[in-house]
């Protein structure tokens, strides 16, 4: 009966992980960007990446906790939820960098390349939690039933 009550914090704790890990690689990645984008285009470029990292960050967070609700479910309607969101994440980002490529206000090209930087690291931060993280791949009344099956 504790078990229960333990599996759904655990778990939360796992996502807590994972999330600030990504988050950390993120900006990161997306101050050395700023720093590149001041060098190359000046206060527009840094303007540009720090855009970048706001917008993949908002993101990434949303889809994060999209996903975290989905587990609650199940796992199919999770990975449904990560896999729509991180799709719709791509499609957003591709509509705004290509409504920001003539903007004046701030350096475009710096914006798309640190959005793509940034997306990548917060990819790489999720795969380094998941591969580190202790999480049974299979449930124990799972491996029970498989080998009572046989």
């Amino acid at each position: 009966m504790t078990s229960n009550k333990l599996e759904p914090h655990t778990m939360q704790a796992d996502d807590v992980r994972a999330l600030r890990q990504s988050a950390v690689a993120t900006v990161a990645v997306g101050v050395l960007g700023a720093v590149v984008g001041g060098v190359v285009s000046g206060g527009k470029g840094v303007l540009g990446a720090v855009i970048a990292i706001l917008v993949v960050s908002l993101f990434f967070v949303i889809s994060q906790i999209a996903v975290m609700r989905a587990a609650r479910v199940s796992p199919q309607f999770m990975m449904i939820a990560a896999v729509g969101t991180y799709t719709v994440e791509i499609l957003a980002l591709a509509v705004l960098s290509s409504q920001f490529k003539d903007t004046t206000l701030f350096s475009g090209r710096v914006f798309g390349v640190t959005a793509i930087a940034c997306v990548l690291a917060w990819s790489a931060g999720q795969i380094r939690a998941f591969v580190t993280a202790k999480t049974l791949i299979v449930e124990p009344s799972s491996m029970h039933g498989a080998a009572g099956d046989s």
